[in-house]
């Protein structure tokens, strides 16, 4: 069963997703203009009201922070070491290559979640990729397979890895027993979870922000320490990534497709763009500007931050400390901690394991909060159900923390890439509203204004849409002046 699993895993990561996912980065990034280029001091600029919600969704700082949440994590740290230990420096490029143009990928879909989503029966904002095949499309047994595949790969089996990379980290850093570390993360998961999204977000709203600081701090700590080193390491990665080094040893094609392989697949793992997960985030938000394209350009931040930023901080760490030796056995979280102590002491082992929990545990809630939108929309927000399934999550946590977990994770494979499959066809099916929608909001900015969806002007999209939520600017919206966008 295991090698079945690892030959359809091989299929579907190292061929098929692979091409759909540069591709698709490609199609959007021209379709769209290089918005992500173009357009790039926009992203943070929106960001300057993003603290602002109303009484049916989470802020857009909210929801950033929860999207956030669910990328960063042993990705950033343990898989930014496993690819630089299989497809070595060179992948690190590819790593890159594939959030600059994931950037696209994310602005399509998120802009998509936010036009199509709905009010549960709490009036809280609900959306994402199985909303808008519903809506957009008219697909709902489309919306119902991926509502499955999210459901069990991050609602259920993802919980259960990440529980299992903080048992890992405290096992080693303070050598606490795995099950009454499992107890205690069950205790403080339900009170979040059961607390529902608007704890999650806020949740998210305060560890997020405070740990990827810390994080980043001590790297630029390293990277000022080492900088004399920037120049050959910047070098190393780009002649890696295209097999100079190994041209003469006959090595060059293996070398760049190993290099590119794990690069964009733990780009993908890691920022998550394109595969259907942060627009459920998106979705609950009340964005400003009141127009479904400025959650396009938050979460098109989302990638940037977690993938150019978080994990080149990783790279850094790793590669100035000279504790990177390629093809070592010494790999994943452990290659990171020992390249952290190298720089500042024993200390900076205990301070990944913190950053690990931290990171997993707010993972973990995240991922949560996209199942729960996935369920309601199979269930249509079943109470009993609901709180039937948040028991089932605890009861994954528990399994995590006590379980070796590599099948369990290989088939979490399987349904990632089939989420991500399926919505990439989707939002390639609706490229033609991404457009329309990305082509408003930048009208109306040139123009001075503060753009504003209204899906009255939109005909053919305003029977899709959900009564009441894009027919007029909502009146709790904050003031600003058009120039603050800008």
């Amino acid at each position: 069963m295991t090698s079945q699993i690892n030959f359809i895993n091989d299929l579907l990561w190292g061929s098929i997703l692979i091409y759909l996912l540069i591709g698709i980065g490609i199609y959007f990034t021209y379709r769209l203009n290089f918005i992500q280029f173009r357009h790039f001091k926009h992203m943070f600029a929106v960001m300057k009201n993003s603290r602002k919600s109303d009484p049916s969704g989470i802020s857009s700082f909210q929801a950033l922070c929860t999207s956030l949440a669910a990328r960063v994590g042993t990705g950033n740290m343990a898989g930014v070491a496993v690819a630089l230990t299989l497809g070595g420096p060179g992948a690190i490029f590819w790593m890159w290559l594939i959030a600059m143009l994931g950037m696209a990928t994310a602005f399509a879909e998120s802009a998509l979640a936010q036009l199509y989503k709905t009010r549960d029966d709490d009036g809280n904002y609900r959306g994402g990729p199985a909303y808008y095949m519903e809506r957009g499309l008219g697909m709902r047994w489309m919306g119902v397979i991926f509502s499955i595949c999210l459901i069990i790969a991050f609602g259920l089996v993802f919980n259960a890895v990440q529980a299992n990379s903080i048992i890992q980290a405290t096992r080693v850093a303070f050598g606490w027993q795995p099950l009454y570390v499992g107890l205690g993360l069950v205790v403080l998961t339900g009170v979040v979870i059961f607390g529902g999204m608007r704890t999650i977000a806020r949740t998210a709203e305060i560890l997020v922000p405070t740990m990827a600081l810390c994080y980043l701090a001590l790297a630029l700590f390293i990277m000022l320490n080492n900088i004399e080193q920037l120049p050959h390491i910047l070098m190393l990665i780009f002649r890696s990534a295209f097999g100079f080094g190994e041209a003469a040893s006959g090595a060059l094609g293996y070398t760049i497709a190993q290099g590119m392989i794990n690069g964009l697949k733990r780009g993908l793992f890691s920022n998550e763009a394109g595969m259907g997960s942060a627009p459920n985030a998106a979705a609950s938000a009340s964005p400003y500007p009141p127009h479904p394209a400025s959650q396009g350009y938050v979460q098109m931040l989302g990638v940037f931050m977690d993938t150019i930023v978080i994990c080149s901080a990783t790279v850094a760490i790793i590669l100035m400390s000279g504790e990177y030796e390629p093809h070592s056995s010494i790999t994943g979280i452990e290659l990171t901690q020992k390249a952290l102590s190298s720089q500042v002491g024993d200390w900076g082992g205990i301070f990944i394991a913190v950053a690990i929990f931290f990171f997993s545990f707010t993972s973990l809630v995240a991922n949560y909060s996209y199942a729960e939108t996935n369920l309601i929309f199979l269930e249509r927000n079943h109470k009993v159900g609901l709180n039937v399934f948040r028991i089932v999550v605890l009861c994954m946590v528990m399994f995590g923390a006590m379980a070796d977990l590599p099948t369990v994770w290989a088939m979490a494979d399987i349904s990632m890439g089939m989420m991500a499959m399926i919505n990439l066809t989707a939002i390639v099916l609706l490229s033609g509203t991404v457009v329309k929608l990305a082509q408003d909001y930048n009208k109306q900015l040139a123009l001075g204004k503060i753009p504003t969806f209204n899906s009255q002007d939109y005909p053919e999209l305003h029977a899709q849409l959900e009564a009441g939520i894009w027919e007029k600017p909502s009146s709790s919206s904050p003031s600003s002046t058009p120039s603050r966008l800008r």
